[in-house]
Parts: structure tokens; C-alpha cells; sequence
């Protein structure tokens, strides 16, 4: 089988790049020549472990190309995948569907033959319907079927995410787009893997309401970690006590700054928005962005009552950017709030990312990028720790104590214990733990 995916982003790049894996002729394609040029020689866009590997073998072996010649890679295609950016659209928060609906366009100009044409963009109910119209007013007579098939990929993981999925949600009821959609994750069919078919639109609701009840959970665990700190409790341990609980699960219930990246704030506004549309309004939802969105603003103030009350005239280390590990992601990450407003406090910020950097730097200004952690801690008056890198969890304390001005340190993701970091001599503050 031969499929196109439109679209090197995030979702693109590894779905292509996978189904290459899986024994498919897979051509990528982006309107960025650049980029193009780039992953030629093996330039990944985006920073995902093993990418790099996995696109270098399946180049290597012929079933992996790239392109800006979208009408070439359409073609001949059994199906192509739509796998561009829809970022909230300023104004009502609501998915910017303009690049899917451009790529509707080319699609429907390149096309021969019978066609699935494949949404893999996470877009509101409904966009399937307008796909289809888009295609069927520019090509009359032409052969296709719309389809649904909403990705669940994490950052971080997201080769092993497409490999040994939790499920695949495909959304049609064409009995012929079926059997492509079937013959294409036919490996994974032979491990077992949940295959759910459902209405295009259950499809396109299915990806919303998934992202939402996860940024609802961690929401969630993020104001009992507030309550934890007023009554004396241990967040970890009631998350361990509810997350036992088959019904709860113990995933995503790890409090924190408040989540950020490429899915859960965006998915939220749209799924909110669409509710609004309908009037049927997500209460819940829109209590989530909020208490999120304050949350996020409001870790600053922690780093500032640490420090005495004030942070004016002194430096202060900041470790991770990203709004997550394993990622060079900065989309909403909790940096983009905190740092700024250490900033304006009057604080020197020092910074060090693994891999954030190079992002971080266009929309961070006014700050000391370092090379390591400990360049970063030399002569710190505060340290914070904002994104759970691994190398972030084995610091040396007796280094980290002699580098830095004064012992301040001020754990967002709750990395170090407590009683440990005490007996070191550091003034330590966590989230949700005395």
C-alpha cells in the first residue's frame, strides 16, 4: 500500500515515519522546502527519542520519502492522511482549521483513482462533514471516502505510542474505507490491538473527550495538592490511595505547575467552544482552563515567598523548560508564565533545558541561557525546577549547595523528598508536601 501524509509536524512526522515501519510506502510532505531539505539529510524538525533512527532505516530501505510535491504524492495514493496544525484560533479559542481545509483542497485536485482521505489533525466534530463537502463541490466526480482516525501520541514517547497503541479509534461507515484502514494497521490487528469503529463525528468527539478528562485529572490532583499543603497532608501518598482504585487509575494524577504543551491546552478551548456551539456547555471543562490557566501565573509567587517576599536583585536558576520531558516543546509550556514573571519581579533568571533551548530562546527574553545544570546554580540565590528531566532528578546536593549563593530551592515537579533535601540544608519547597 502507498499512503501520503500532509503535514511534517509533530503528528505527521512519527505517523508517517511509523507506518514506514510497518512495511507502507509512505511519502511526507511539506510546503516548507526547508524543512524538506532538512529531513533529507536527516534533520529531525522536532526532538523525539529515536526519531532520527527510525526515519534513517526507513529511508534506507525505500519505503520512506519526503516531498514538496504534494499533487506527485497524492497521486497514486490509497489513502492520505491530513496531519497539519490546528492551533487555537485567536479570538474564541476555538481549532484554526484553515490548513486542513487548504490541504482538503490540494487533495481533492491530485487525486485519481478511489481515495481515503484520512484526518489525522485533531479537529472539532464536524470537520469530516466540511472535508468531504470541500472535496465533493471541487471534485464532482471523484471517487473518496472521508475518514476519521484521531492520534494519541505523547511527546516523549510517541514511537512506542504508534507501535503498542491502547487503541486505534477509526471513524467512517464505508465499508470499502474500512478494509484500507484495516489493511494499513494490519500489524497492528496481529498483537491484538483495540481497533474501535465508531460514526466519523463519535471519532472526532473521542479525541477531545480523552484529552479533556486527562487535563481534568491532573487539574484535579493539582487542587488536592493545595488543600494537602493547608492541612498537612501528603499529595503522593493521596494520589497512591486513589489512583489503587481500578475505577481512578494512578495515571496523570502527579501534581505540578500545570499542564502545558501541544494538545491539552488547545483541545480544551476547542471542546469547550464546540460545547458552547451546541449549547450544551461543558461547566467542568471551562472551571479546568481556568483553575489551569491561574495556576500557571500563580508558581511565581511560590518562587517569590521562598525567596523572603522578594526575588528584586537576586538570580535565580531555572532547570527545564519544556512542558514536559523528553520533548523540545514549548508550547504553553509553565515556563513561558513563571519565568516572565520573575523577570518583571526584579530577578536575574538563569536557565538550562536539555533540548528546550533553541525554542525557548524566541520566547523567552531578558534571561541567561547555560550549558549544564551546574553552570546554571553557580551563584543562585534560588533554584526551580520546572520541567522533571532525568538528569534533574540525581543532582549532586553537596555540589549544588556549594554553587549557589543561598540553599533556596523550589520544586515544582516535586522531584527531591523532603526530609532528605532538609537534612541537606536546603530551604525547600514542594507542591502538596509539608
Amino acid at each position: 500500500m502507498r499512503i501520503a501524509m500532509i503535514g511534517t509536524g509533530y503528528v505527521g512526522l512519527v505517523s508517517g515515519t511509523c507506518f514506514s515501519e510497518f512495511g507502507i510506502d509512505v511519502v511526507c510532505v511539506d510546503k516548507d522546502a526547508g524543512k524538506i531539505e532538512k529531513l533529507h539529510q536527516n534533520i529531525m524538525p522536532i526532538y523525539e527519542p529515536g526519531l532520527d533512527e527510525l526515519v534513517a532505516d526507513n529511508v534506507r530501505a525505500g519505503r520512506l520519502s519526503f516531498t514538496t510535491d504534494l499533487k506527485a504524492a497524492v497521486k497514486d495514493a490509497d489513502a492520505v492522511f491530513i496531519a497539519v496544525g490546528t492551533p487555537s484560533r485567536r479570538g474564541d479559542g476555538h481549532a484554526d482549521l484553515s490548513y486542513v481545509y487548504a490541504a482538503a483542497e490540494e487533495i481533492a485536485d491530485a487525486m485519481t483513482g478511489y481515495t481515503v482521505v484520512v484526518t489525522k489533525s485533531t479537529v472539532p466534530v464536524g470537520t469530516g462533514d466540511e472535508v468531504e463537502a470541500i472535496i465533493r463541490k471541487r471534485r464532482p466526480d471523484a471517487q473518496f471516502d472521508v475518514v476519521s482516525n484521531p492520534e494519541f501520541l505523547r511527546e516523549g514517547s510517541a514511537i512506542n505510542d504508534f507501535m503498542r497503541p491502547d487503541r486505534v479509534v477509526i471513524g467512517t461507515e464505508s465499508d470499502k474505507a474500512r478494509a484500507v484502514m484495516k489493511q494499513l494497521y494490519r500489524v497492528l490487528y496481529l498483537i491484538e490491538t483495540p481497533i474501535v469503529f465508531t460514526s466519523r463525528r463519535t471519532s472526532e468527539l473521542i479525541k477531545y473527550a480523552g484529552n479533556t478528562f486527562l487535563a481534568t485529572k491532573i487539574t484535579f490532583i493539582n487542587e488536592i495538592a493545595d488543600l494537602c499543603e493547608k492541612v498537612g497532608a501528603n499529595v503522593h501518598d493521596v494520589a497512591k490511595g486513589i489512583g489503587l482504585d481500578g475505577r481512578i487509575g494512578k495515571k496523570f494524577l502527579h501534581p505540578g505547575p500545570g499542564y502545558g504543551g501541544s494538545c491539552f491546552p488547545k483541545d480544551t478551548l476547542a471542546l469547550v467552544k464546540t460545547a458552547r456551539d451546541y449549547d450544551a456547555p461543558l461547566r467542568i471543562v471551562e472551571t479546568v482552563v481556568d483553575v489551569n490557566d491561574k495556576r500557571k501565573k500563580a508558581m511565581a509567587e511560590r518562587v517569590v515567598a521562598a525567596c523572603g517576599g522578594s526575588v528584586a536583585g537576586k538570580t535565580v536558576a531555572v532547570l527545564g523548560l519544556t512542558f514536559k520531558p523528553n520533548t523540545d516543546d514549548m508550547r504553553d509550556s509553565p515556563s513561558l508564565d513563571i519565568v516572565p514573571a520573575l523577570v518583571a519581579a526584579g530577578a536575574t533568571v538563569k536557565a538550562f533545558d536539555p533540548e528546550g533551548m533553541e525554542e525557548a530562546k524566541k520566547l523567552l527574553g531578558g534571561i541567561s541561557y547555560c550549558n549544564d545544570s551546574y553552570e546554571t546554580l553557580q551563584g543562585a540565590d534560588c533554584l526551580v525546577i520546572i520541567t522533571e528531566w532525568n538528569e534533574f532528578r540525581a543532582l549532586n546536593l553537596t555540589k549544588v549547595k556549594a554553587a549557589m549563593t543561598s540553599p533556596v530551592v523550589v520544586d515544582l515537579r516535586n522531584v527531591y523528598d523532603p526530609v532528605e533535601m532538609k537534612e541537606a540544608g536546603f530551604a525547600y519547597t514542594s507542591i502538596g508536601r509539608n
